[in-house]
C-alpha cells in the first residue's frame, strides 16, 4: 500500500507541475536582419550588406538622429559607407595586382607589396568621387542608413584611373615592377583581369 501511495504522490506531483508551467509561448522568428542602431527592428537585407542587384561594390553607413535634420544625417551616413566602400576597393585592385603579378611573373613579393601602398593612396580619392547613394531610409530611432555603391563599369574605371595615377606618381616603381609595358597597357590589362572573373 504504501508503495501504490508513493506512485499516486509522485504521479500527482508531477501533474501539478506540468499545469503550473502553462502552455510555451510560441517564440518569435528571429529576423535575418536588423537595424544597428539599437532597436534590433528587423530591416531590409541591403542594410546588412547583402548584394544588391546593379551594383558590383557596395558599403551601408548609418548616422544618428541629429538636430541638424535629415540632409546632415544623409551626408554623415554616406560618408560613413564611402570610407568603407574605399576600404573594399583598395582591396580589390590590390587583389587585381597580386593576380596579375602571379600569372605573369612580374615583379617580386616586395615590389608587389610597395606597388599596393602607392595604388591604396589613389583609390580612396577616385571612390570617393565615383561613388553614389543607391538606397536610403531612417531608421527607427530616427536616424539615417545609406546604401552608397559603384556599378561594374565604375569600378573598373576608378580601378584603371587609380593605376594610372599611382604609375604616374610612382614611374620608377612601376618600371621595376613591368618594363616591357606602357602604362597605359599595363593599367587597362590588371583592370580587365577583374572584369574578366
Amino acid at each position: 500500500m504504501k508503495h501504490t501511495l508513493t506512485i499516486a504522490l509522485a504521479t500527482a506531483s508531477l501533474m501539478l507541475a506540468g499545469c503550473a508551467s502553462g502552455p510555451k509561448e510560441p517564440q518569435q522568428p528571429v529576423a535575418s536582419c536588423v537595424f544597428a542602431d539599437g532597436s534590433n527592428q528587423p530591416a531590409p537585407e541591403w542594410v546588412c550588406g547583402a548584394p544588391v542587384e546593379g551594383i558590383d561594390l557596395s558599403a551601408v553607413g548609418y548616422a544618428d538622429k541629429s538636430a541638424a535634420g535629415p540632409n546632415f544625417m544623409k551626408q554623415m551616413a554616406a560618408t560613413a559607407a564611402r570610407v568603407e566602400l574605399a576600404q573594399t576597393m583598395q582591396v580589390e585592385v590590390q587583389n587585381m595586382i597580386k593576380q596579375y603579378a602571379e600569372t605573369t611573373g612580374v615583379g617580386d613579393s616586395e615590389t608587389v607589396d610597395m606597388v599596393n601602398t602607392s595604388v591604396t593612396k589613389q583609390i580612396t580619392k577616385e571612390t570617393l568621387i565615383g561613388s553614389k547613394i543607391f538606397r536610403q531610409m531612417p531608421t527607427p530611432t530616427g536616424g539615417m542608413v545609406v546604401l552608397v555603391g559603384l556599378d561594374a563599369d565604375t569600378v573598373n574605371k576608378l580601378a584603371e584611373q587609380a593605376l594610372k595615377t599611382s604609375m604616374n606618381n610612382e614611374r620608377a616603381l612601376w618600371q621595376k615592377f613591368q618594363a616591357e609595358k606602357s602604362f597605359d597597357e599595363l593599367a587597362e590589362e590588371i583592370s580587365n583581369m577583374e572584369g574578366s572573373n
